[in-house]
């Protein structure tokens, strides 16, 4: 398929710019099944599939992946110097998405058959948005292309892992995991920190020098890290603590400017450093495990995904809300309490693995870490919806 060009755009707002009928899928899907998984692990809802795997691929390739085409079909042509993806294309993808979600979602309550038919459609939405990409890459004129490589191949290893997740579904458990590892460090937070690196310096005004070699000797410490977890569980723990000094040194050397009295910057601010804090505490829950067997219940991941990706999610997210509707780029007190939510959310859920390390019942403050999480994407929602959909003015 050759590159696609812009084209006049549609009367239908929703369907106007990329990022508006992905977030809102993005956010719906996010809501929808974090409620079920969280009727599932109390009992009270049956899957055709262990609750473990509807969690991680319904965050990973339905909330994460729709949100992630959203950022990228939005930025990705402006990097590259080329022009906009015809819409015509970019709602074939979320149509797409659209009908996968549905079908797992239903499959995944009431029949295995249909699940695994919506995951095939994810999967082919999935490759086809990564192929508009690589196209844009192969056609812009730009000398360099250093950002625009990590993004394409992070976006390359996420296509990977959904791929390798499908076959452990039909094959083996044990790929399934394999394929959320690549998912998480390779996919959802290698993306993620590969925007970050050239967005939120240049939000802050910090005229810093890109450091080149960063991405790559993340990108090597990461895959370090994968095949540690392979060869011993939590053996880890020893390219995480390297992880924490790289990027944490990294960060400093930015020195943002932080505290912001800007809402939609110090938010950028504390998802990246949270970065560092996650691979600390990850390194120190993972060491503990190795020597003692304590149980941390997956800390490491929530810290990190919770902690930088959905921070930086909700402070991303709401900026492009904000700048691509016509709106003040200003956050009300509405905006600056969810920002102060997503906080909440973190805390909590790294007390949630604090308490079961302890030995105790944690299933109380799981029950509010879910609820926290739910209230915060009904509460964006419903602040932002009506911008997405309709095109609303803020006041």
């Amino acid at each position: 398929m050759s590159i696609q060009f812009s084209e006049k755009p549609q009367k239908n707002y929703f369907l106007s710019q990329p990022h508006q009928p992905f977030f809102v899928l993005g956010f719906i899907n996010a809501i929808v099944t974090m409620l079920i998984f969280m009727l599932s692990y109390k009992g009270i809802v049956s899957l055709t599939l262990d609750a473990p795997s509807f969690h991680a691929y319904s965050l990973i390739f339905m909330l994460f992946t729709p949100v992630f085409l959203a950022f990228v079909f939005t930025t990705f042509p402006r990097f590259a110097g080329t022009p906009a993806i015809k819409q015509s294309i970019y709602v074939e993808i979320f149509s797409l998405f659209v009908i996968g979600s549905i079908l797992f979602i239903a499959g995944a309550l009431f029949n295995a058959f249909i699940y695994k038919t919506g995951m095939f459609l994810l999967l082919s939405a999935h490759a086809w948005g990564i192929k508009i990409l690589l196209d844009i890459f192969k056609s812009t004129k730009m000398e360099d292309k250093y950002d625009l490589f990590w993004i394409l191949t992070t976006m390359i290893f996420g296509a990977v892992s959904h791929a390798l997740f499908i076959l452990g579904v039909f094959f083996s458990f044990s790929l399934q995991g394999f394929a959320t590892q690549i998912a998480i460090y390779l996919y959802i937070f290698l993306v993620t920190f590969s925007v970050a690196q050239r967005m939120v310096p240049f939000f802050s005004h910090c005229t810093v020098e890109k450091n080149k070699s960063l991405l790559k000797v993340v990108t090597l410490l990461l895959i370090v890290r994968i095949f540690l977890e392979l060869i011993y569980p939590h053996l880890s723990f020893l390219a995480d603590i390297t992880l924490a000094f790289v990027i944490g040194k990294e960060l400093y050397r930015w020195k943002l400017p932080f505290p912001n009295p800007n809402p939609l910057l110090w938010i950028l601010h504390i998802s990246l450093f949270w970065i560092p804090v996650a691979f600390f505490l990850s390194a120190s829950a993972n060491l503990l495990s190795l020597l003692k067997g304590t149980p941390f219940l997956l800390l490491d991941m929530h810290t990190l995904m919770l902690g930088f990706v959905f921070t930086i999610l909700i402070g991303f997210g709401t900026r492009v809300t904000l700048g691509h509707s016509g709106n003040m780029m200003q956050a009300d007190k509405w905006v600056t309490g969810l920002f102060y939510l997503t906080q909440v959310v973190v805390l909590v859920r790294i007390l949630v693995s604090l308490i079961a390390a302890l030995g105790w019942n944690f299933m109380i403050l799981f029950d509010i870490s879910v609820t926290v999480w739910l209230l915060l994407f009904i509460l964006w929602a419903v602040r932002f919806f009506a911008v997405l959909i309709k095109g609303k003015k803020l006041s």
